[in-house]
């Protein structure tokens, strides 16, 4: 039997779609590792539910309500049927004190996440879905690119961008779509190739004054 299915038998459960872990505002004395499956994260913003996140295997979240004691900052909610491990306040200290990996894996992780909340309030100021996916093309080219012959590399698919702009799988796959029809993005099955990622904020920029100002 594996690490996995021995945490799993102590700490496990199975989390049916739609079940919601947390709510925004409430108090909460778990965090949660999914195992399989995946969870939404989302908020209400200027009268809108926005998705912040979807996180899925190896991801772990609600772990500032074990570390600052203060109520939820957000909604979770499972999307895919999710096997995770529920872990309360005394099992973390004990996890964080017996294994220093561990301990270094989350403040990454926590110092990952920072940065990219910081990123994703500019992102959710966009109202316009084409906006936000431009938006998040381009940072992540920055942030995670690999520069190749044919312009900046993401090895990410589309359902993985979808994620991290807070938007659904469908609509993101269409504004691709979009974007690669004007040729400021080669989409394949491995991943996604912007050849000039001054073009693509250009665009970026023209999407913007669209928005704010409409049509002129």
């Amino acid at each position: 039997m594996g690490v996995e299915d021995v945490l799993f038998q102590r700490l496990g459960k199975v989390f049916p779609p739609g079940t919601v872990l947390f709510r925004d505002g409430e108090r909460g004395k778990e965090m949660y590792v999914i195992q399989a499956g995946s969870v939404k994260i989302t908020k209400e913003i200027r009268g809108e539910v926005q998705t912040l996140a979807t996180l899925g295997d190896g991801e772990f979240f609600g772990e500032m309500a074990i570390l600052n004691n203060k109520p939820r900052s957000a909604n979770a909610i499972v999307k895919d049927e999710a096997k995770m491990l529920v872990i309360d306040p005394k099992t973390f200290e004990a996890m964080i004190r017996g294994n220093t990996e561990i301990a270094v894996r989350m403040i990454k992780k926590l110092a990952q996440r920072l940065e990219e909340a910081d990123h994703q309030i500019e992102s959710l100021m966009l109202k316009d879905s084409n906006s936000r996916v431009v938006h998040t093309l381009s940072r992540l080219a920055d942030s995670s690119g690999q520069q190749t012959a044919d312009g900046v590399r993401l090895q990410m698919t589309v359902t993985e961008v979808a994620g991290k702009c807070g938007l659904d799988t469908e609509p993101v796959k269409e504004i691709i779509g979009k974007i690669a029809n004007a040729k400021l993005l080669v989409m394949d099955d491995e991943g996604i190739t912007i050849p000039s990622v001054e073009k693509l904020r250009k665009y970026l920029e023209y999407l913007t004054m669209k928005e704010q100002f409409g049509d002129l």
